[in-house]
């Protein structure tokens, strides 16, 4: 693969789904497929590298592409998500002017152009109590820090696991717990559509696989920072009784 930016966008996705990808070309392009079914993937262009996993789970996928990007930084990017050019540059500049930066977090916007969540106006430091909304395709990473680092994605978390969420949380926490460092800035790094498994829904399962993202991050201090995750403003709207049952943990 070649590229004029010391950048590798490693998408997930799946081999019905592939064709969606919407690649850049200034950039090493890296598909990872999860086919368990052994359907037939499409065919993609010579400079792009694509790897076929014969299991599921985004974590999976996220992992592989840490290991197979020989790039200074990575992206992580799904079949629907279409990256800016001119955010990419950016974050680039941004990471290039602060080596001691090893995760950038950034914002994307939806179909319509508005962003997709309420997000910090002002560059900040990356803490274990301001990540828990942070989405995968928001973030580039250093990867040979990551990698020196042994940070990996948790892969009993994210799509396709029965914890179906909370995989790029905890790759942030094990990363700063490790003494790398990582910033939010407010770039507009990808447009994404509105609907994500990140979203907040008055669920058994939610509760749950967010319970344990929680227990994952803070041991035996999550029932409090579960209280105040649903405390925070705006306070979220659980439901009283899986908010009372989250926050024990059930």
């Amino acid at each position: 693969m070649s590229s004029s930016l010391p950048l590798t966008i490693g998408y997930s996705t799946l081999a019905n789904r592939a064709k969606n990808i919407k690649f850049l070309n200034l950039v090493n392009n890296l598909v990872i497929v999860q086919n368990p079914e052994g359907t037939t993937t499409p065919t993609f262009a010579d400079e792009v590298k694509v790897l076929e996993l014969k299991n599921r789970g985004v974590a999976k996928s996220r992992n592989a592409a840490i290991t197979n990007t020989n790039s200074v930084y990575l992206l992580f990017g799904d079949d629907d998500i279409e990256f800016s050019e001119s955010g990419i540059e950016s974050a680039i500049s941004f990471l290039n002017a602060n080596p001691n930066i090893s995760i950038l977090l950034m914002q994307a916007v939806d179909e319509t152009g508005k962003l997709r969540k309420s997000y910090p106006i002002k560059g900040h430091d990356l803490k274990l109590t301001n990540s828990a909304k942070a989405a995968t395709y928001e973030m580039m990473i250093r990867v040979s820090e990551i990698k020196v680092a042994g940070i990996k994605f948790d892969e009993n978390f994210g799509a396709g696991a029965t914890n179906y969420l909370g995989d790029e949380y905890i790759f942030i926490a094990d990363a700063l717990r490790a003494g790398l460092k990582g910033k939010f800035e407010p770039i507009v790094i990808a447009t994404h559509p509105i609907e994500s498994s990140g979203n907040l829904r008055n669920s058994a399962s939610d509760r749950r696989a967010r319970a344990k993202v929680f227990s994952r991050v803070f041991g035996i201090w999550s029932p409090i920072m579960r209280t105040l995750f649903l405390a925070k403003p705006p306070s979220k709207k659980f439901g009283l009784v899986n908010s009372l049952l989250f926050i024990v943990g059930k």
